[in-house]
């Protein structure tokens, strides 16, 4: 399975390279972090997100696995994050991309408007406007997102796999 999440794998560290450096470039203006998670919404997942999230739990102790199998389920179906506990993910190191750039400063194309848009925690004392290098296209990493995805698909024995599962679903767990 690691082999055909690997240019998941790779997303993921460019994101994170590109979040870090935002957040360098933004230093004290941006609060979000670990611990941050009045915005942690239950969201639903591509197949190769569930994948690599699924593969995340599995790699833990079975005790672990077990308990978070039971945390999600007791908290399935909610308005919150389900991985949620203590205002912190269960699987942080696993989370989506979407959980990756929460918080920061995105562009993004509404009708035929590009609208910014950032957590509201965050730049509240910006003296100037935010530099474009300091913004995530999310149109663009959607995209590649996607383009991800239907790679994983393409590769994947997985039959017929939904668009989107849910947190629950993807850690194959009965609410």
């Amino acid at each position: 399975m690691k082999s055909l999440l690997e240019n998941y794998f790779q997303m993921v560290e460019r994101v994170d390279a590109l979040c870090r450096d935002i957040q360098e470039m933004l230093s004290g203006q941006i609060t979000c972090s670990e611990g941050c998670s009045s915005c942690c919404t239950a969201i639903t997942l591509f197949p190769v997100e569930a994948a690599a999230l699924n593969a995340a739990l599995e790699a833990l102790p079975v005790e672990e696995q077990e308990a978070i199998r039971h945390h999600v389920a007791a908290h399935a179906g909610g308005e919150r994050c389900p991985l949620l506990e203590d205002h912190r993910c269960l699987l942080y190191d696993a989370r989506p991309i979407i959980c990756r750039t929460h918080g920061l400063p995105i562009i993004y194309t509404e009708g035929n408007e590009r609208k910014v848009d950032c957590c509201p925690l965050n730049l509240g004392e910006a003296e100037q406007p935010v530099s474009g290098c300091a913004i995530i296209d999310i149109d663009r990493l959607n995209t590649l997102l996607v383009a991800v995805n239907a790679l994983f698909l393409s590769h994947a024995e997985a039959g017929n796999l939904p668009e989107r599962q849910t947190i629950a679903d993807a850690l194959k767990v009965k609410p």
